[in-house]
């Protein structure tokens, strides 16, 4: 098969995308460490994850469908350019001295707005530009790209903040997105053939109608929107507490916050590219239910583990299966559902899968400052690996080769 990287169009793409990955390591890193440094709360860090996931969830609704219908490049030099804008006005704010929690949480909540919408683009240019059956080998690459960034930005930015505060890096992120923008604009067209207007209200609401009869009428597809669901509920239970875990039992400074960001996405991008080179000869839904029972036993020992650097070894060892996770399902997504569609069913989808992080953001923020922070870890890992086992009962799932 021809490599993805043949195609001119898919190496400007690629690049603009890596470029957003960029500044998005930088983002998911500085602004948690702004807020616990101004609040000092887990609760705090956990409302921010939140405010992340939620409009991110309900935005994708609208965004697969806008990417079905309109001009994807126009559509997503429009996204980075909104976040630029904030993330530069976020920087100009600290450095004046006038950024508030308020402004912070305001300004995530529209920077997670329109990572919906560009993400609703990103879903549906991939097969425009290589086909169908290169997909799964693109959505490898693109999560290797992002765990990559993952493995460089956060210990930069962890030093770049202890160093000099959070500016360097929200002024960084800020020109990532505009060179983003440079890349994607040198793509010649991402789709869709025929570009139209604006969907009407109406609809808008037949659109999000049908990608959920779609979803919910294979068996499969439903058993794995539900089951991200509850995953997402207990995984993001232990990630929202993560710094304050770390600083709060082992003393860690925000270098060594950094640094332990990197070596989880050492992980994560070991399994993005074991799933891009062995994913498509394994049967899909097989290998996706021992991937769930792999990260859930992997991530026990983090409960009684009192040394950081074994800590933040096992949790990159479970990482390596919730990215082959990803990767196998993002991939298996773009192959079963029809190409006209594939923007507006990743949102259902998408919205299914991201609902459980609310309360998992808020449960574990919760928890941590009112009863420890490793009880939210604890309630974490149990309940993962128990939903994970639930996985084999079905066998719409359990058989699935597509």
């Amino acid at each position: 098969m021809k490599s993805i990287f043949a195609e001119r169009g898919f190496r400007f793409y690629f690049a603009g995308q890596a470029l957003s990955f960029v500044g998005d390591g930088l983002r998911t890193l500085a602004i948690p460490l702004l807020v616990f440094k101004l609040t000092g709360s887990a609760l705090s860090l956990g409302i921010t994850y939140a405010l992340e996931f939620l409009p991110f969830a309900l935005f994708g609704l609208v965004g697969g469908s806008l990417a079905d219908r309109l001009d994807r490049r126009r559509l997503m030099i429009g996204c980075d350019f909104v976040r630029f804008a904030i993330i530069g006005l976020f920087a100009l704010a600290y450095w004046r001295g006038f950024l508030s929690l308020t402004m912070l949480y305001a300004g995530i909540v529209l920077v997670s707005a329109t990572a919906a919408v560009f993400m609703g683009g990103q879903a549906s240019s991939i097969p425009y530009l290589l086909g169908k059956q290169r997909a799964s080998q693109a959505i490898a690459a693109l999560i290797a790209a992002e765990q990559t960034s993952n493995l460089v930005t956060p210990p930069l930015g962890g030093l770049l903040f202890s160093l000099g505060g959070p500016l360097p890096a929200l002024v960084v992120n800020a020109f990532t997105y505009l060179t983003s923008q440079i890349s994607i604009a040198l793509v010649p067209t991402m789709g869709p053939e025929f570009p139209g207007g604006l969907p009407t209200l109406k609809e808008l609401v037949a659109d999000i109608r049908e990608s959920f009869r779609f979803l919910t009428a294979d068996v499969a597809m439903r058993t794995v929107s539900l089951m991200s669901l509850g995953l997402n509920m207990f995984g993001m239970m232990a990630t929202a507490v993560f710094i304050a875990f770390l600083k709060r039992e082992f003393r860690a400074s925000d270098a060594q916050v950094g640094l332990s960001f990197g070596i989880i996405a050492v992980g994560s991008l070991f399994g993005s590219v074991l799933a891009g080179s062995v994913g498509r000869s394994w049967p899909y839904g097989l290998s996706l239910c021992i991937a769930y029972t792999i990260d859930g036993l992997i991530f026990m020992p983090v409960i009684w583990a009192h040394d950081l650097w074994v800590v933040i070894g096992f949790w990159s060892l479970a990482s390596i299966a919730a990215s082959f996770e990803v990767t196998q399902i993002l991939g298996w997504r773009m192959r079963v559902i029809p190409e006209d569609k594939v923007g507006r069913v990743f949102g259902v989808a998408r919205l299914i899968a991201l609902i459980g992080v609310v309360p998992g953001t808020i449960g574990g923020g919760y928890l941590a400052d009112h009863f420890g922070v490793r009880v939210p870890i604890v309630v974490s890992a149990v309940g993962y690996l128990l939903l994970a086992s639930v996985a084999f009962a079905v066998p719409a799932l359990r058989n699935d080769k597509r």
